[in-house]
């Protein structure tokens, strides 16, 4: 599980590229899978980046987030896969909906259906879709993105009824959960009642105390049922141990002690699942993880 209550567990962001602009390498990702799964690592999650621009902070070239994911499947036996995010609006639910029993089937139970709604005003204007729509859009395709994977395994058309005459399949022995990653647009109560949890990104110790407050009232006022609450995070991490953190966008610059202190006082916070996104790291990314796994997991 992702998430699990009291509880942090730690898992890791692909693509890994050693430069940021380089291209998606399969052959280099799917080993640092197989080693973050050998070692311990709790998930992998992909992202869901249809197109580059040179207009965008990050211009990795990313892999079709279903491909890959089910390479992943294919390769690894016990580390949990998932999305961070399929960009909701801009993918016809159905199509998400097949996507995700296909891995959840391919990976005997190891997938989550992180779902954004994605920010990029230009994509959407490719896609032909009005941004300024996305509250909505997002909303209609998780209901019916739902409907499939629930206990109804409905397939719904675009007016909302039912269709009888269709299903769905393959139809894995486990349901996929889904996870809204991001505001997704919506509220947080929303999030927390329709979500396995909230996904969110990293911000500096005072202020994600802040937002963690308002997920666990938010959580109180809808549900009494467990959500994880996770984050992502830029992490650079040196050679040098001891040096202590020092702030990078979305992340932190460290060495292995302030980051196993970071953890300590987010687990202390109430998030359940840290996300590292070492793209920006200037060592080679199978030295992180190696290091990662040998020195900071047999401490959590």
């Amino acid at each position: 599980m992702i998430f699990r209550k009291d509880h942090l567990t730690l898992g890791l962001v692909l693509p890994a590229p050693s430069q940021i602009e380089a291209d998606f390498d399969f052959e280099t990702q799917i080993a640092l899978a197989a080693r973050a799964d050998n070692a311990g690592f709790a998930a992998l999650w992909v992202r869901d980046v249809p197109l580059n621009s040179s207009n965008y902070p990050d211009p990795i070239g990313h892999s079709d987030p279903w491909v890959l994911l089910g390479a992943l499947a294919a390769i690894t036996t016990s580390i949990q896969l998932a999305t961070g995010a399929i960009v909701l609006p801009l993918r016809h639910p159905l199509h998400v909906a097949k996507s995700a029993l296909s891995v959840q089937a391919l990976s005997r139970g190891r997938f989550t259906l992180g779902l954004g709604s994605g920010d990029r005003p230009m994509e959407y204007e490719v896609f032909g879709e009005d941004i300024e729509q996305r509250k909505t859009l997002y909303r209609k395709n998780w209901e019916r993105v739902a409907a499939v994977l629930g206990d109804a395994k409905a397939v719904v058309d675009a007016s909302g009824e039912p269709r009888q005459d269709f299903e769905i399949r393959p139809r894995p022995a486990i349901p996929a959960p889904m996870l809204s990653v991001g505001s997704s647009s919506q509220s947080l109560e929303w999030i927390a009642r329709h979500s396995i949890g909230w996904m969110t990104y990293y911000r500096n110790l005072d202020v994600q105390k802040d937002r963690i407050a308002l997920w666990q009232a938010a959580i109180g006022k809808t549900t009494a049922a467990f959500r994880g609450l996770g984050q992502s995070m830029a992490l650079e991490l040196t050679e040098g141990a001891r040096l202590r953190p020092e702030p990078i966008n979305l992340g932190m610059k460290t060495g292995r002690y302030g980051l196993i202190d970071a953890i300590q006082a987010m687990k202390q916070m109430g998030v359940h699942h840290l996300a590292p996104n070492i793209s920006t790291a200037s060592r080679p990314p199978i030295d992180v993880i190696e290091e990662i796994a040998s020195e900071v997991i047999p401490v959590l």
